[in-house]
């Protein structure tokens, strides 16, 4: 017979397994008297398990939905399973869950037997999606490493990689894991550095042994997520801007991306937009495309762009006289393009 402890494991997976089970049959694969599945059933009721159950011969007991997830056991081939999905959606497989995906990853894979986390290593190796994330993709293992470090409050090292292709190497203090359009930020305190930086998921090699700890400290900002949309829509281009748009931030939202500038509410009609781009030109016409009517806030010079814009189309719509007609022949009304008038 099976100890106390392990048996109520034992009889958990066999709830799960299947959607119902008598009485008998649950005594009978148990090795125990029925009295006995019983007051185990009752022990699994107290931990959480809501296990409903039938009276009479047709009767039987089978695990039900509760107010809160339970722990589940699963076998290694559903743990695989599961590591698999959660890889594959935190590299972007769905839309919209790749910060739970991770935090659940890493849950699982600190658990995980060495002998499954091979098996999963394997089969994310030599498996390719069908999808495409849009963007540079990133090692799980990576992120999961990340988001232990963040909840650990531990030091990472690592080397990382500029846009320009530069290695250097980095101490942080990792704060948060944060998905934005398609790639991974992280968001740290950078020891040498003295400052908060946003780091590039894809482009972090870690470099272990990790630690000492440290205590935690303020962040940047309150809402993380548009602090690094703040930071990758403005921050790294030479030219900056806020403009006032004519339109709800719910209608600017759904034609200017994140990644595009930062939009804050003003009232129900107008709303600013934070943008960046490599030349005010560029910035007029990234402007102008979203459809609104605008006011320039700041900086003065967008302005004067804008009224060389506005000039260059007038000339644009309006051409002199002096200039050649297309074709470069000079023709007389009522002619047609290659006859003579005796023709």
């Amino acid at each position: 017979m099976l100890e106390t402890s392990a048996r109520l494991l034992r009889l958990l997976s066999l709830l799960q397994a299947h959607r119902e089970w008598s009485g008998a049959e649950l005594a009978d694969r148990l090795d125990v008297t029925p009295r006995t599945v019983r007051r185990d059933i009752d022990r699994l009721r107290e931990l959480g398990y809501p296990v409903h159950s039938a009276p009479g011969t047709a009767g039987g007991y089978r695990l039900g939905a509760g107010a809160e997830l339970p722990p589940l056991l699963l076998d290694d081939e559903e743990a695989v399973a599961v590591a698999v999905g959660l890889r594959t959606a935190a590299a972007g497989g769905v839309e919209g869950i790749e910060e739970t995906s991770v935090r659940a990853l890493a849950k699982l894979e600190q658990v995980l037997p060495h002998r499954l986390q091979r098996r999963v290593g394997a089969l994310n190796a030599f498996t390719v999606p069908m999808f495409g994330s849009g963007g540079p993709r990133v090692d799980p293992h990576v992120l999961t490493e990340l988001a232990h470090a963040c909840r650990d409050c531990q030091r990472v090292r690592f080397d990382y990689t500029a846009h320009n292709g530069t290695v250097s190497r980095r101490t942080v203090e990792p704060h948060r894991l944060v998905c934005a359009q398609r790639r991974w930020y992280l968001v740290a305190w950078d020891v040498d550095r003295a400052d908060w930086r946003t780091y590039r998921a894809d482009r972090i090699t870690p470099t272990p042994p990790h630690g000492p700890r440290f205590t935690p400290r303020t962040p940047p900002a309150e809402d993380l997520a548009a602090y690094v949309s703040r930071g990758i829509s403005t921050r790294v281009y030479a030219e900056q801007a806020t403009v006032l748009l004519h339109a709800s931030v719910e209608q600017a939202a759904a034609r200017i991306s994140p990644s595009a500038g930062v939009l804050e509410a003003v009232d129900e009609h107008h709303c600013l937009l934070r943008t960046g781009a490599h030349s005010l030109e560029l910035m007029v016409l990234h402007i102008v495309l979203t459809g609104f009517d605008f006011e320039v806030r700041e900086p003065p010079e967008l302005l004067d762009r804008v009224r060389e814009i506005r000039d260059r189309l007038a000339r644009a719509l309006e051409p002199p006289a002096a200039w050649p007609p297309p074709g470069g022949a000079d023709r007389t009304p009522g002619t047609r393009s290659g006859s003579s008038e005796g023709s």
